[in-house]
């Protein structure tokens, strides 16, 4: 079985193959994972760990990054071997995303870090109701905790590859959470789960040595969605769902949105009736516009949203960077602490977002909304 990686946010974000699903008999996507084996000019053949060879066309890919990013891959530079995972429709086999994983491998945690793996957020629940939770071995006193989300267009991606791991050197706990994807439930189920998360982590704070008080959650695309719907419905009792705990409160202290959306529909290839946002709600977006504005952050915007740290690639041909900067200029106009950070050069995903200037912004921007005591 794969070691996942943090996943892209949309499957649709190559507009040609969005524009060619209408002609499509059946366009249920369907999952391949694999090792690349053949490529001959556009037709990708990856073969299965059971031996089972599948050619795709497509036109490019993407490359997935342990710390939660992504970047475009020329067909030219891929390289028979690599691990790569695609999803397509029949009948003729065309790729709506082909995304080249970075490795296979779990990344290793820093020396002094305990791993306590697939803690069980919601009894009974869903498999997916997981969460990996990283502790610091020799930390003093209650520990600030940060929450990553993963992204994946709501329909994939995994807490594995947890970009925020690093905060534990820092005096910080780090939770990394599996949800349910689109294909499991639709919207709501998401943000019940990642609420049914936060409020498993205070009714066993004492147990973990956390600070109950102090919970902060970064994520990247579909997981900045779902951070950035944590910080604006802190007190939205509809989305709170019955996966237990429900004396806890699901209220996030700060948030850190890399690259999510914020108003839905957004246009172009994101209305399609098979598109990611589609899916998410159950229905065509333009057909079903009240459930597209129950399962947007800006609805929610209010003078009690929690402090944003936003951050978007000016590149970024998947989600557009309006999608940030409308719900920044909707933050500030309610009072709320809002910092939006427009990474130049970068798209969705890409190097600029672990830069050292900017794991610096982030790495203040908790330490100034989590932490009791400066370091």
């Amino acid at each position: 079985m794969f070691k996942r990686v943090t996943m892209i946010a949309w499957l649709v974000g190559l507009v040609a193959f969005a524009q060619s699903m209408s002609a499509i008999a059946d366009d249920t996507p369907i999952r391949l994972a694999g090792r690349l084996t053949k490529i001959t000019g556009k037709t990708l053949t990856i073969t299965t760990d059971n031996g089972t060879a599948t050619a795709i066309t497509c036109n490019d890919a993407t490359k997935l990054g342990r710390d939660g990013v992504q970047s475009a891959v020329k067909l030219t530079d891929l390289k028979v071997g690599q691990p790569v995972r695609a999803y397509y429709t029949k009948p003729e086999n065309i790729a709506i995303a082909v995304f080249i994983e970075a490795s296979r491998e779990r990344p290793k945690q820093p020396a002094g870090v305990k791993l306590l793996r697939d803690l069980q957020y919601v009894e009974g629940g869903h498999e997916r109701n997981r969460l990996d939770l990283y502790l610091p071995e020799k930390a003093e006193g209650r520990l600030p905790l940060v929450v990553w989300i993963h992204g994946g267009a709501w329909a994939m991606g995994s807490k594995e590859g947890c970009p925020a791991v690093p905060l534990t050197t820092k005096g910080y706990a780090v939770a990394s959470i599996n949800y349910r994807l689109s294909q499991h439930a639709i919207f709501p189920a998401q943000i019940e789960d990642c609420k049914a998360a936060i409020r498993w982590l205070r009714a066993n704070a004492a147990k973990y040595h956390l600070d109950a008080d102090h919970i902060g959650v970064w994520g990247s695309s579909a997981g900045g969605h779902l951070v950035a719907m944590l910080g604006t419905t802190g007190d939205v009792k509809e989305l709170e769902g019955k996966g237990g705990n429900l004396d806890q409160s699901s209220r996030v202290q700060c948030v850190v949105d890399w690259f999510g959306p914020s108003d839905l529909p957004m246009g172009g290839s994101h209305d399609d009736p098979s598109s990611p946002e589609s899916r998410l709600i159950g229905g065509p977006v333009l057909e079903n516009k009240e459930k597209a504005r129950k399962a947007s952050p800006l609805t929610y915007v209010s003078k009690d949203s929690a402090p944003f740290l936003i951050m978007h690639g000016d590149q970024d041909n998947v989600v557009p960077p309006g999608q940030s900067d409308v719900l920044a200029k909707a933050l500030k106009k309610a009072g709320v602490e809002v910092t939006l950070v427009v990474v130049k050069g970068n798209g969705h995903g890409g190097p600029g977002f672990n830069s050292p200037e900017n794991r610096k912004l982030i790495e203040d921007f908790f330490a100034k909304h989590l932490r009791t005591e400066k370091p």
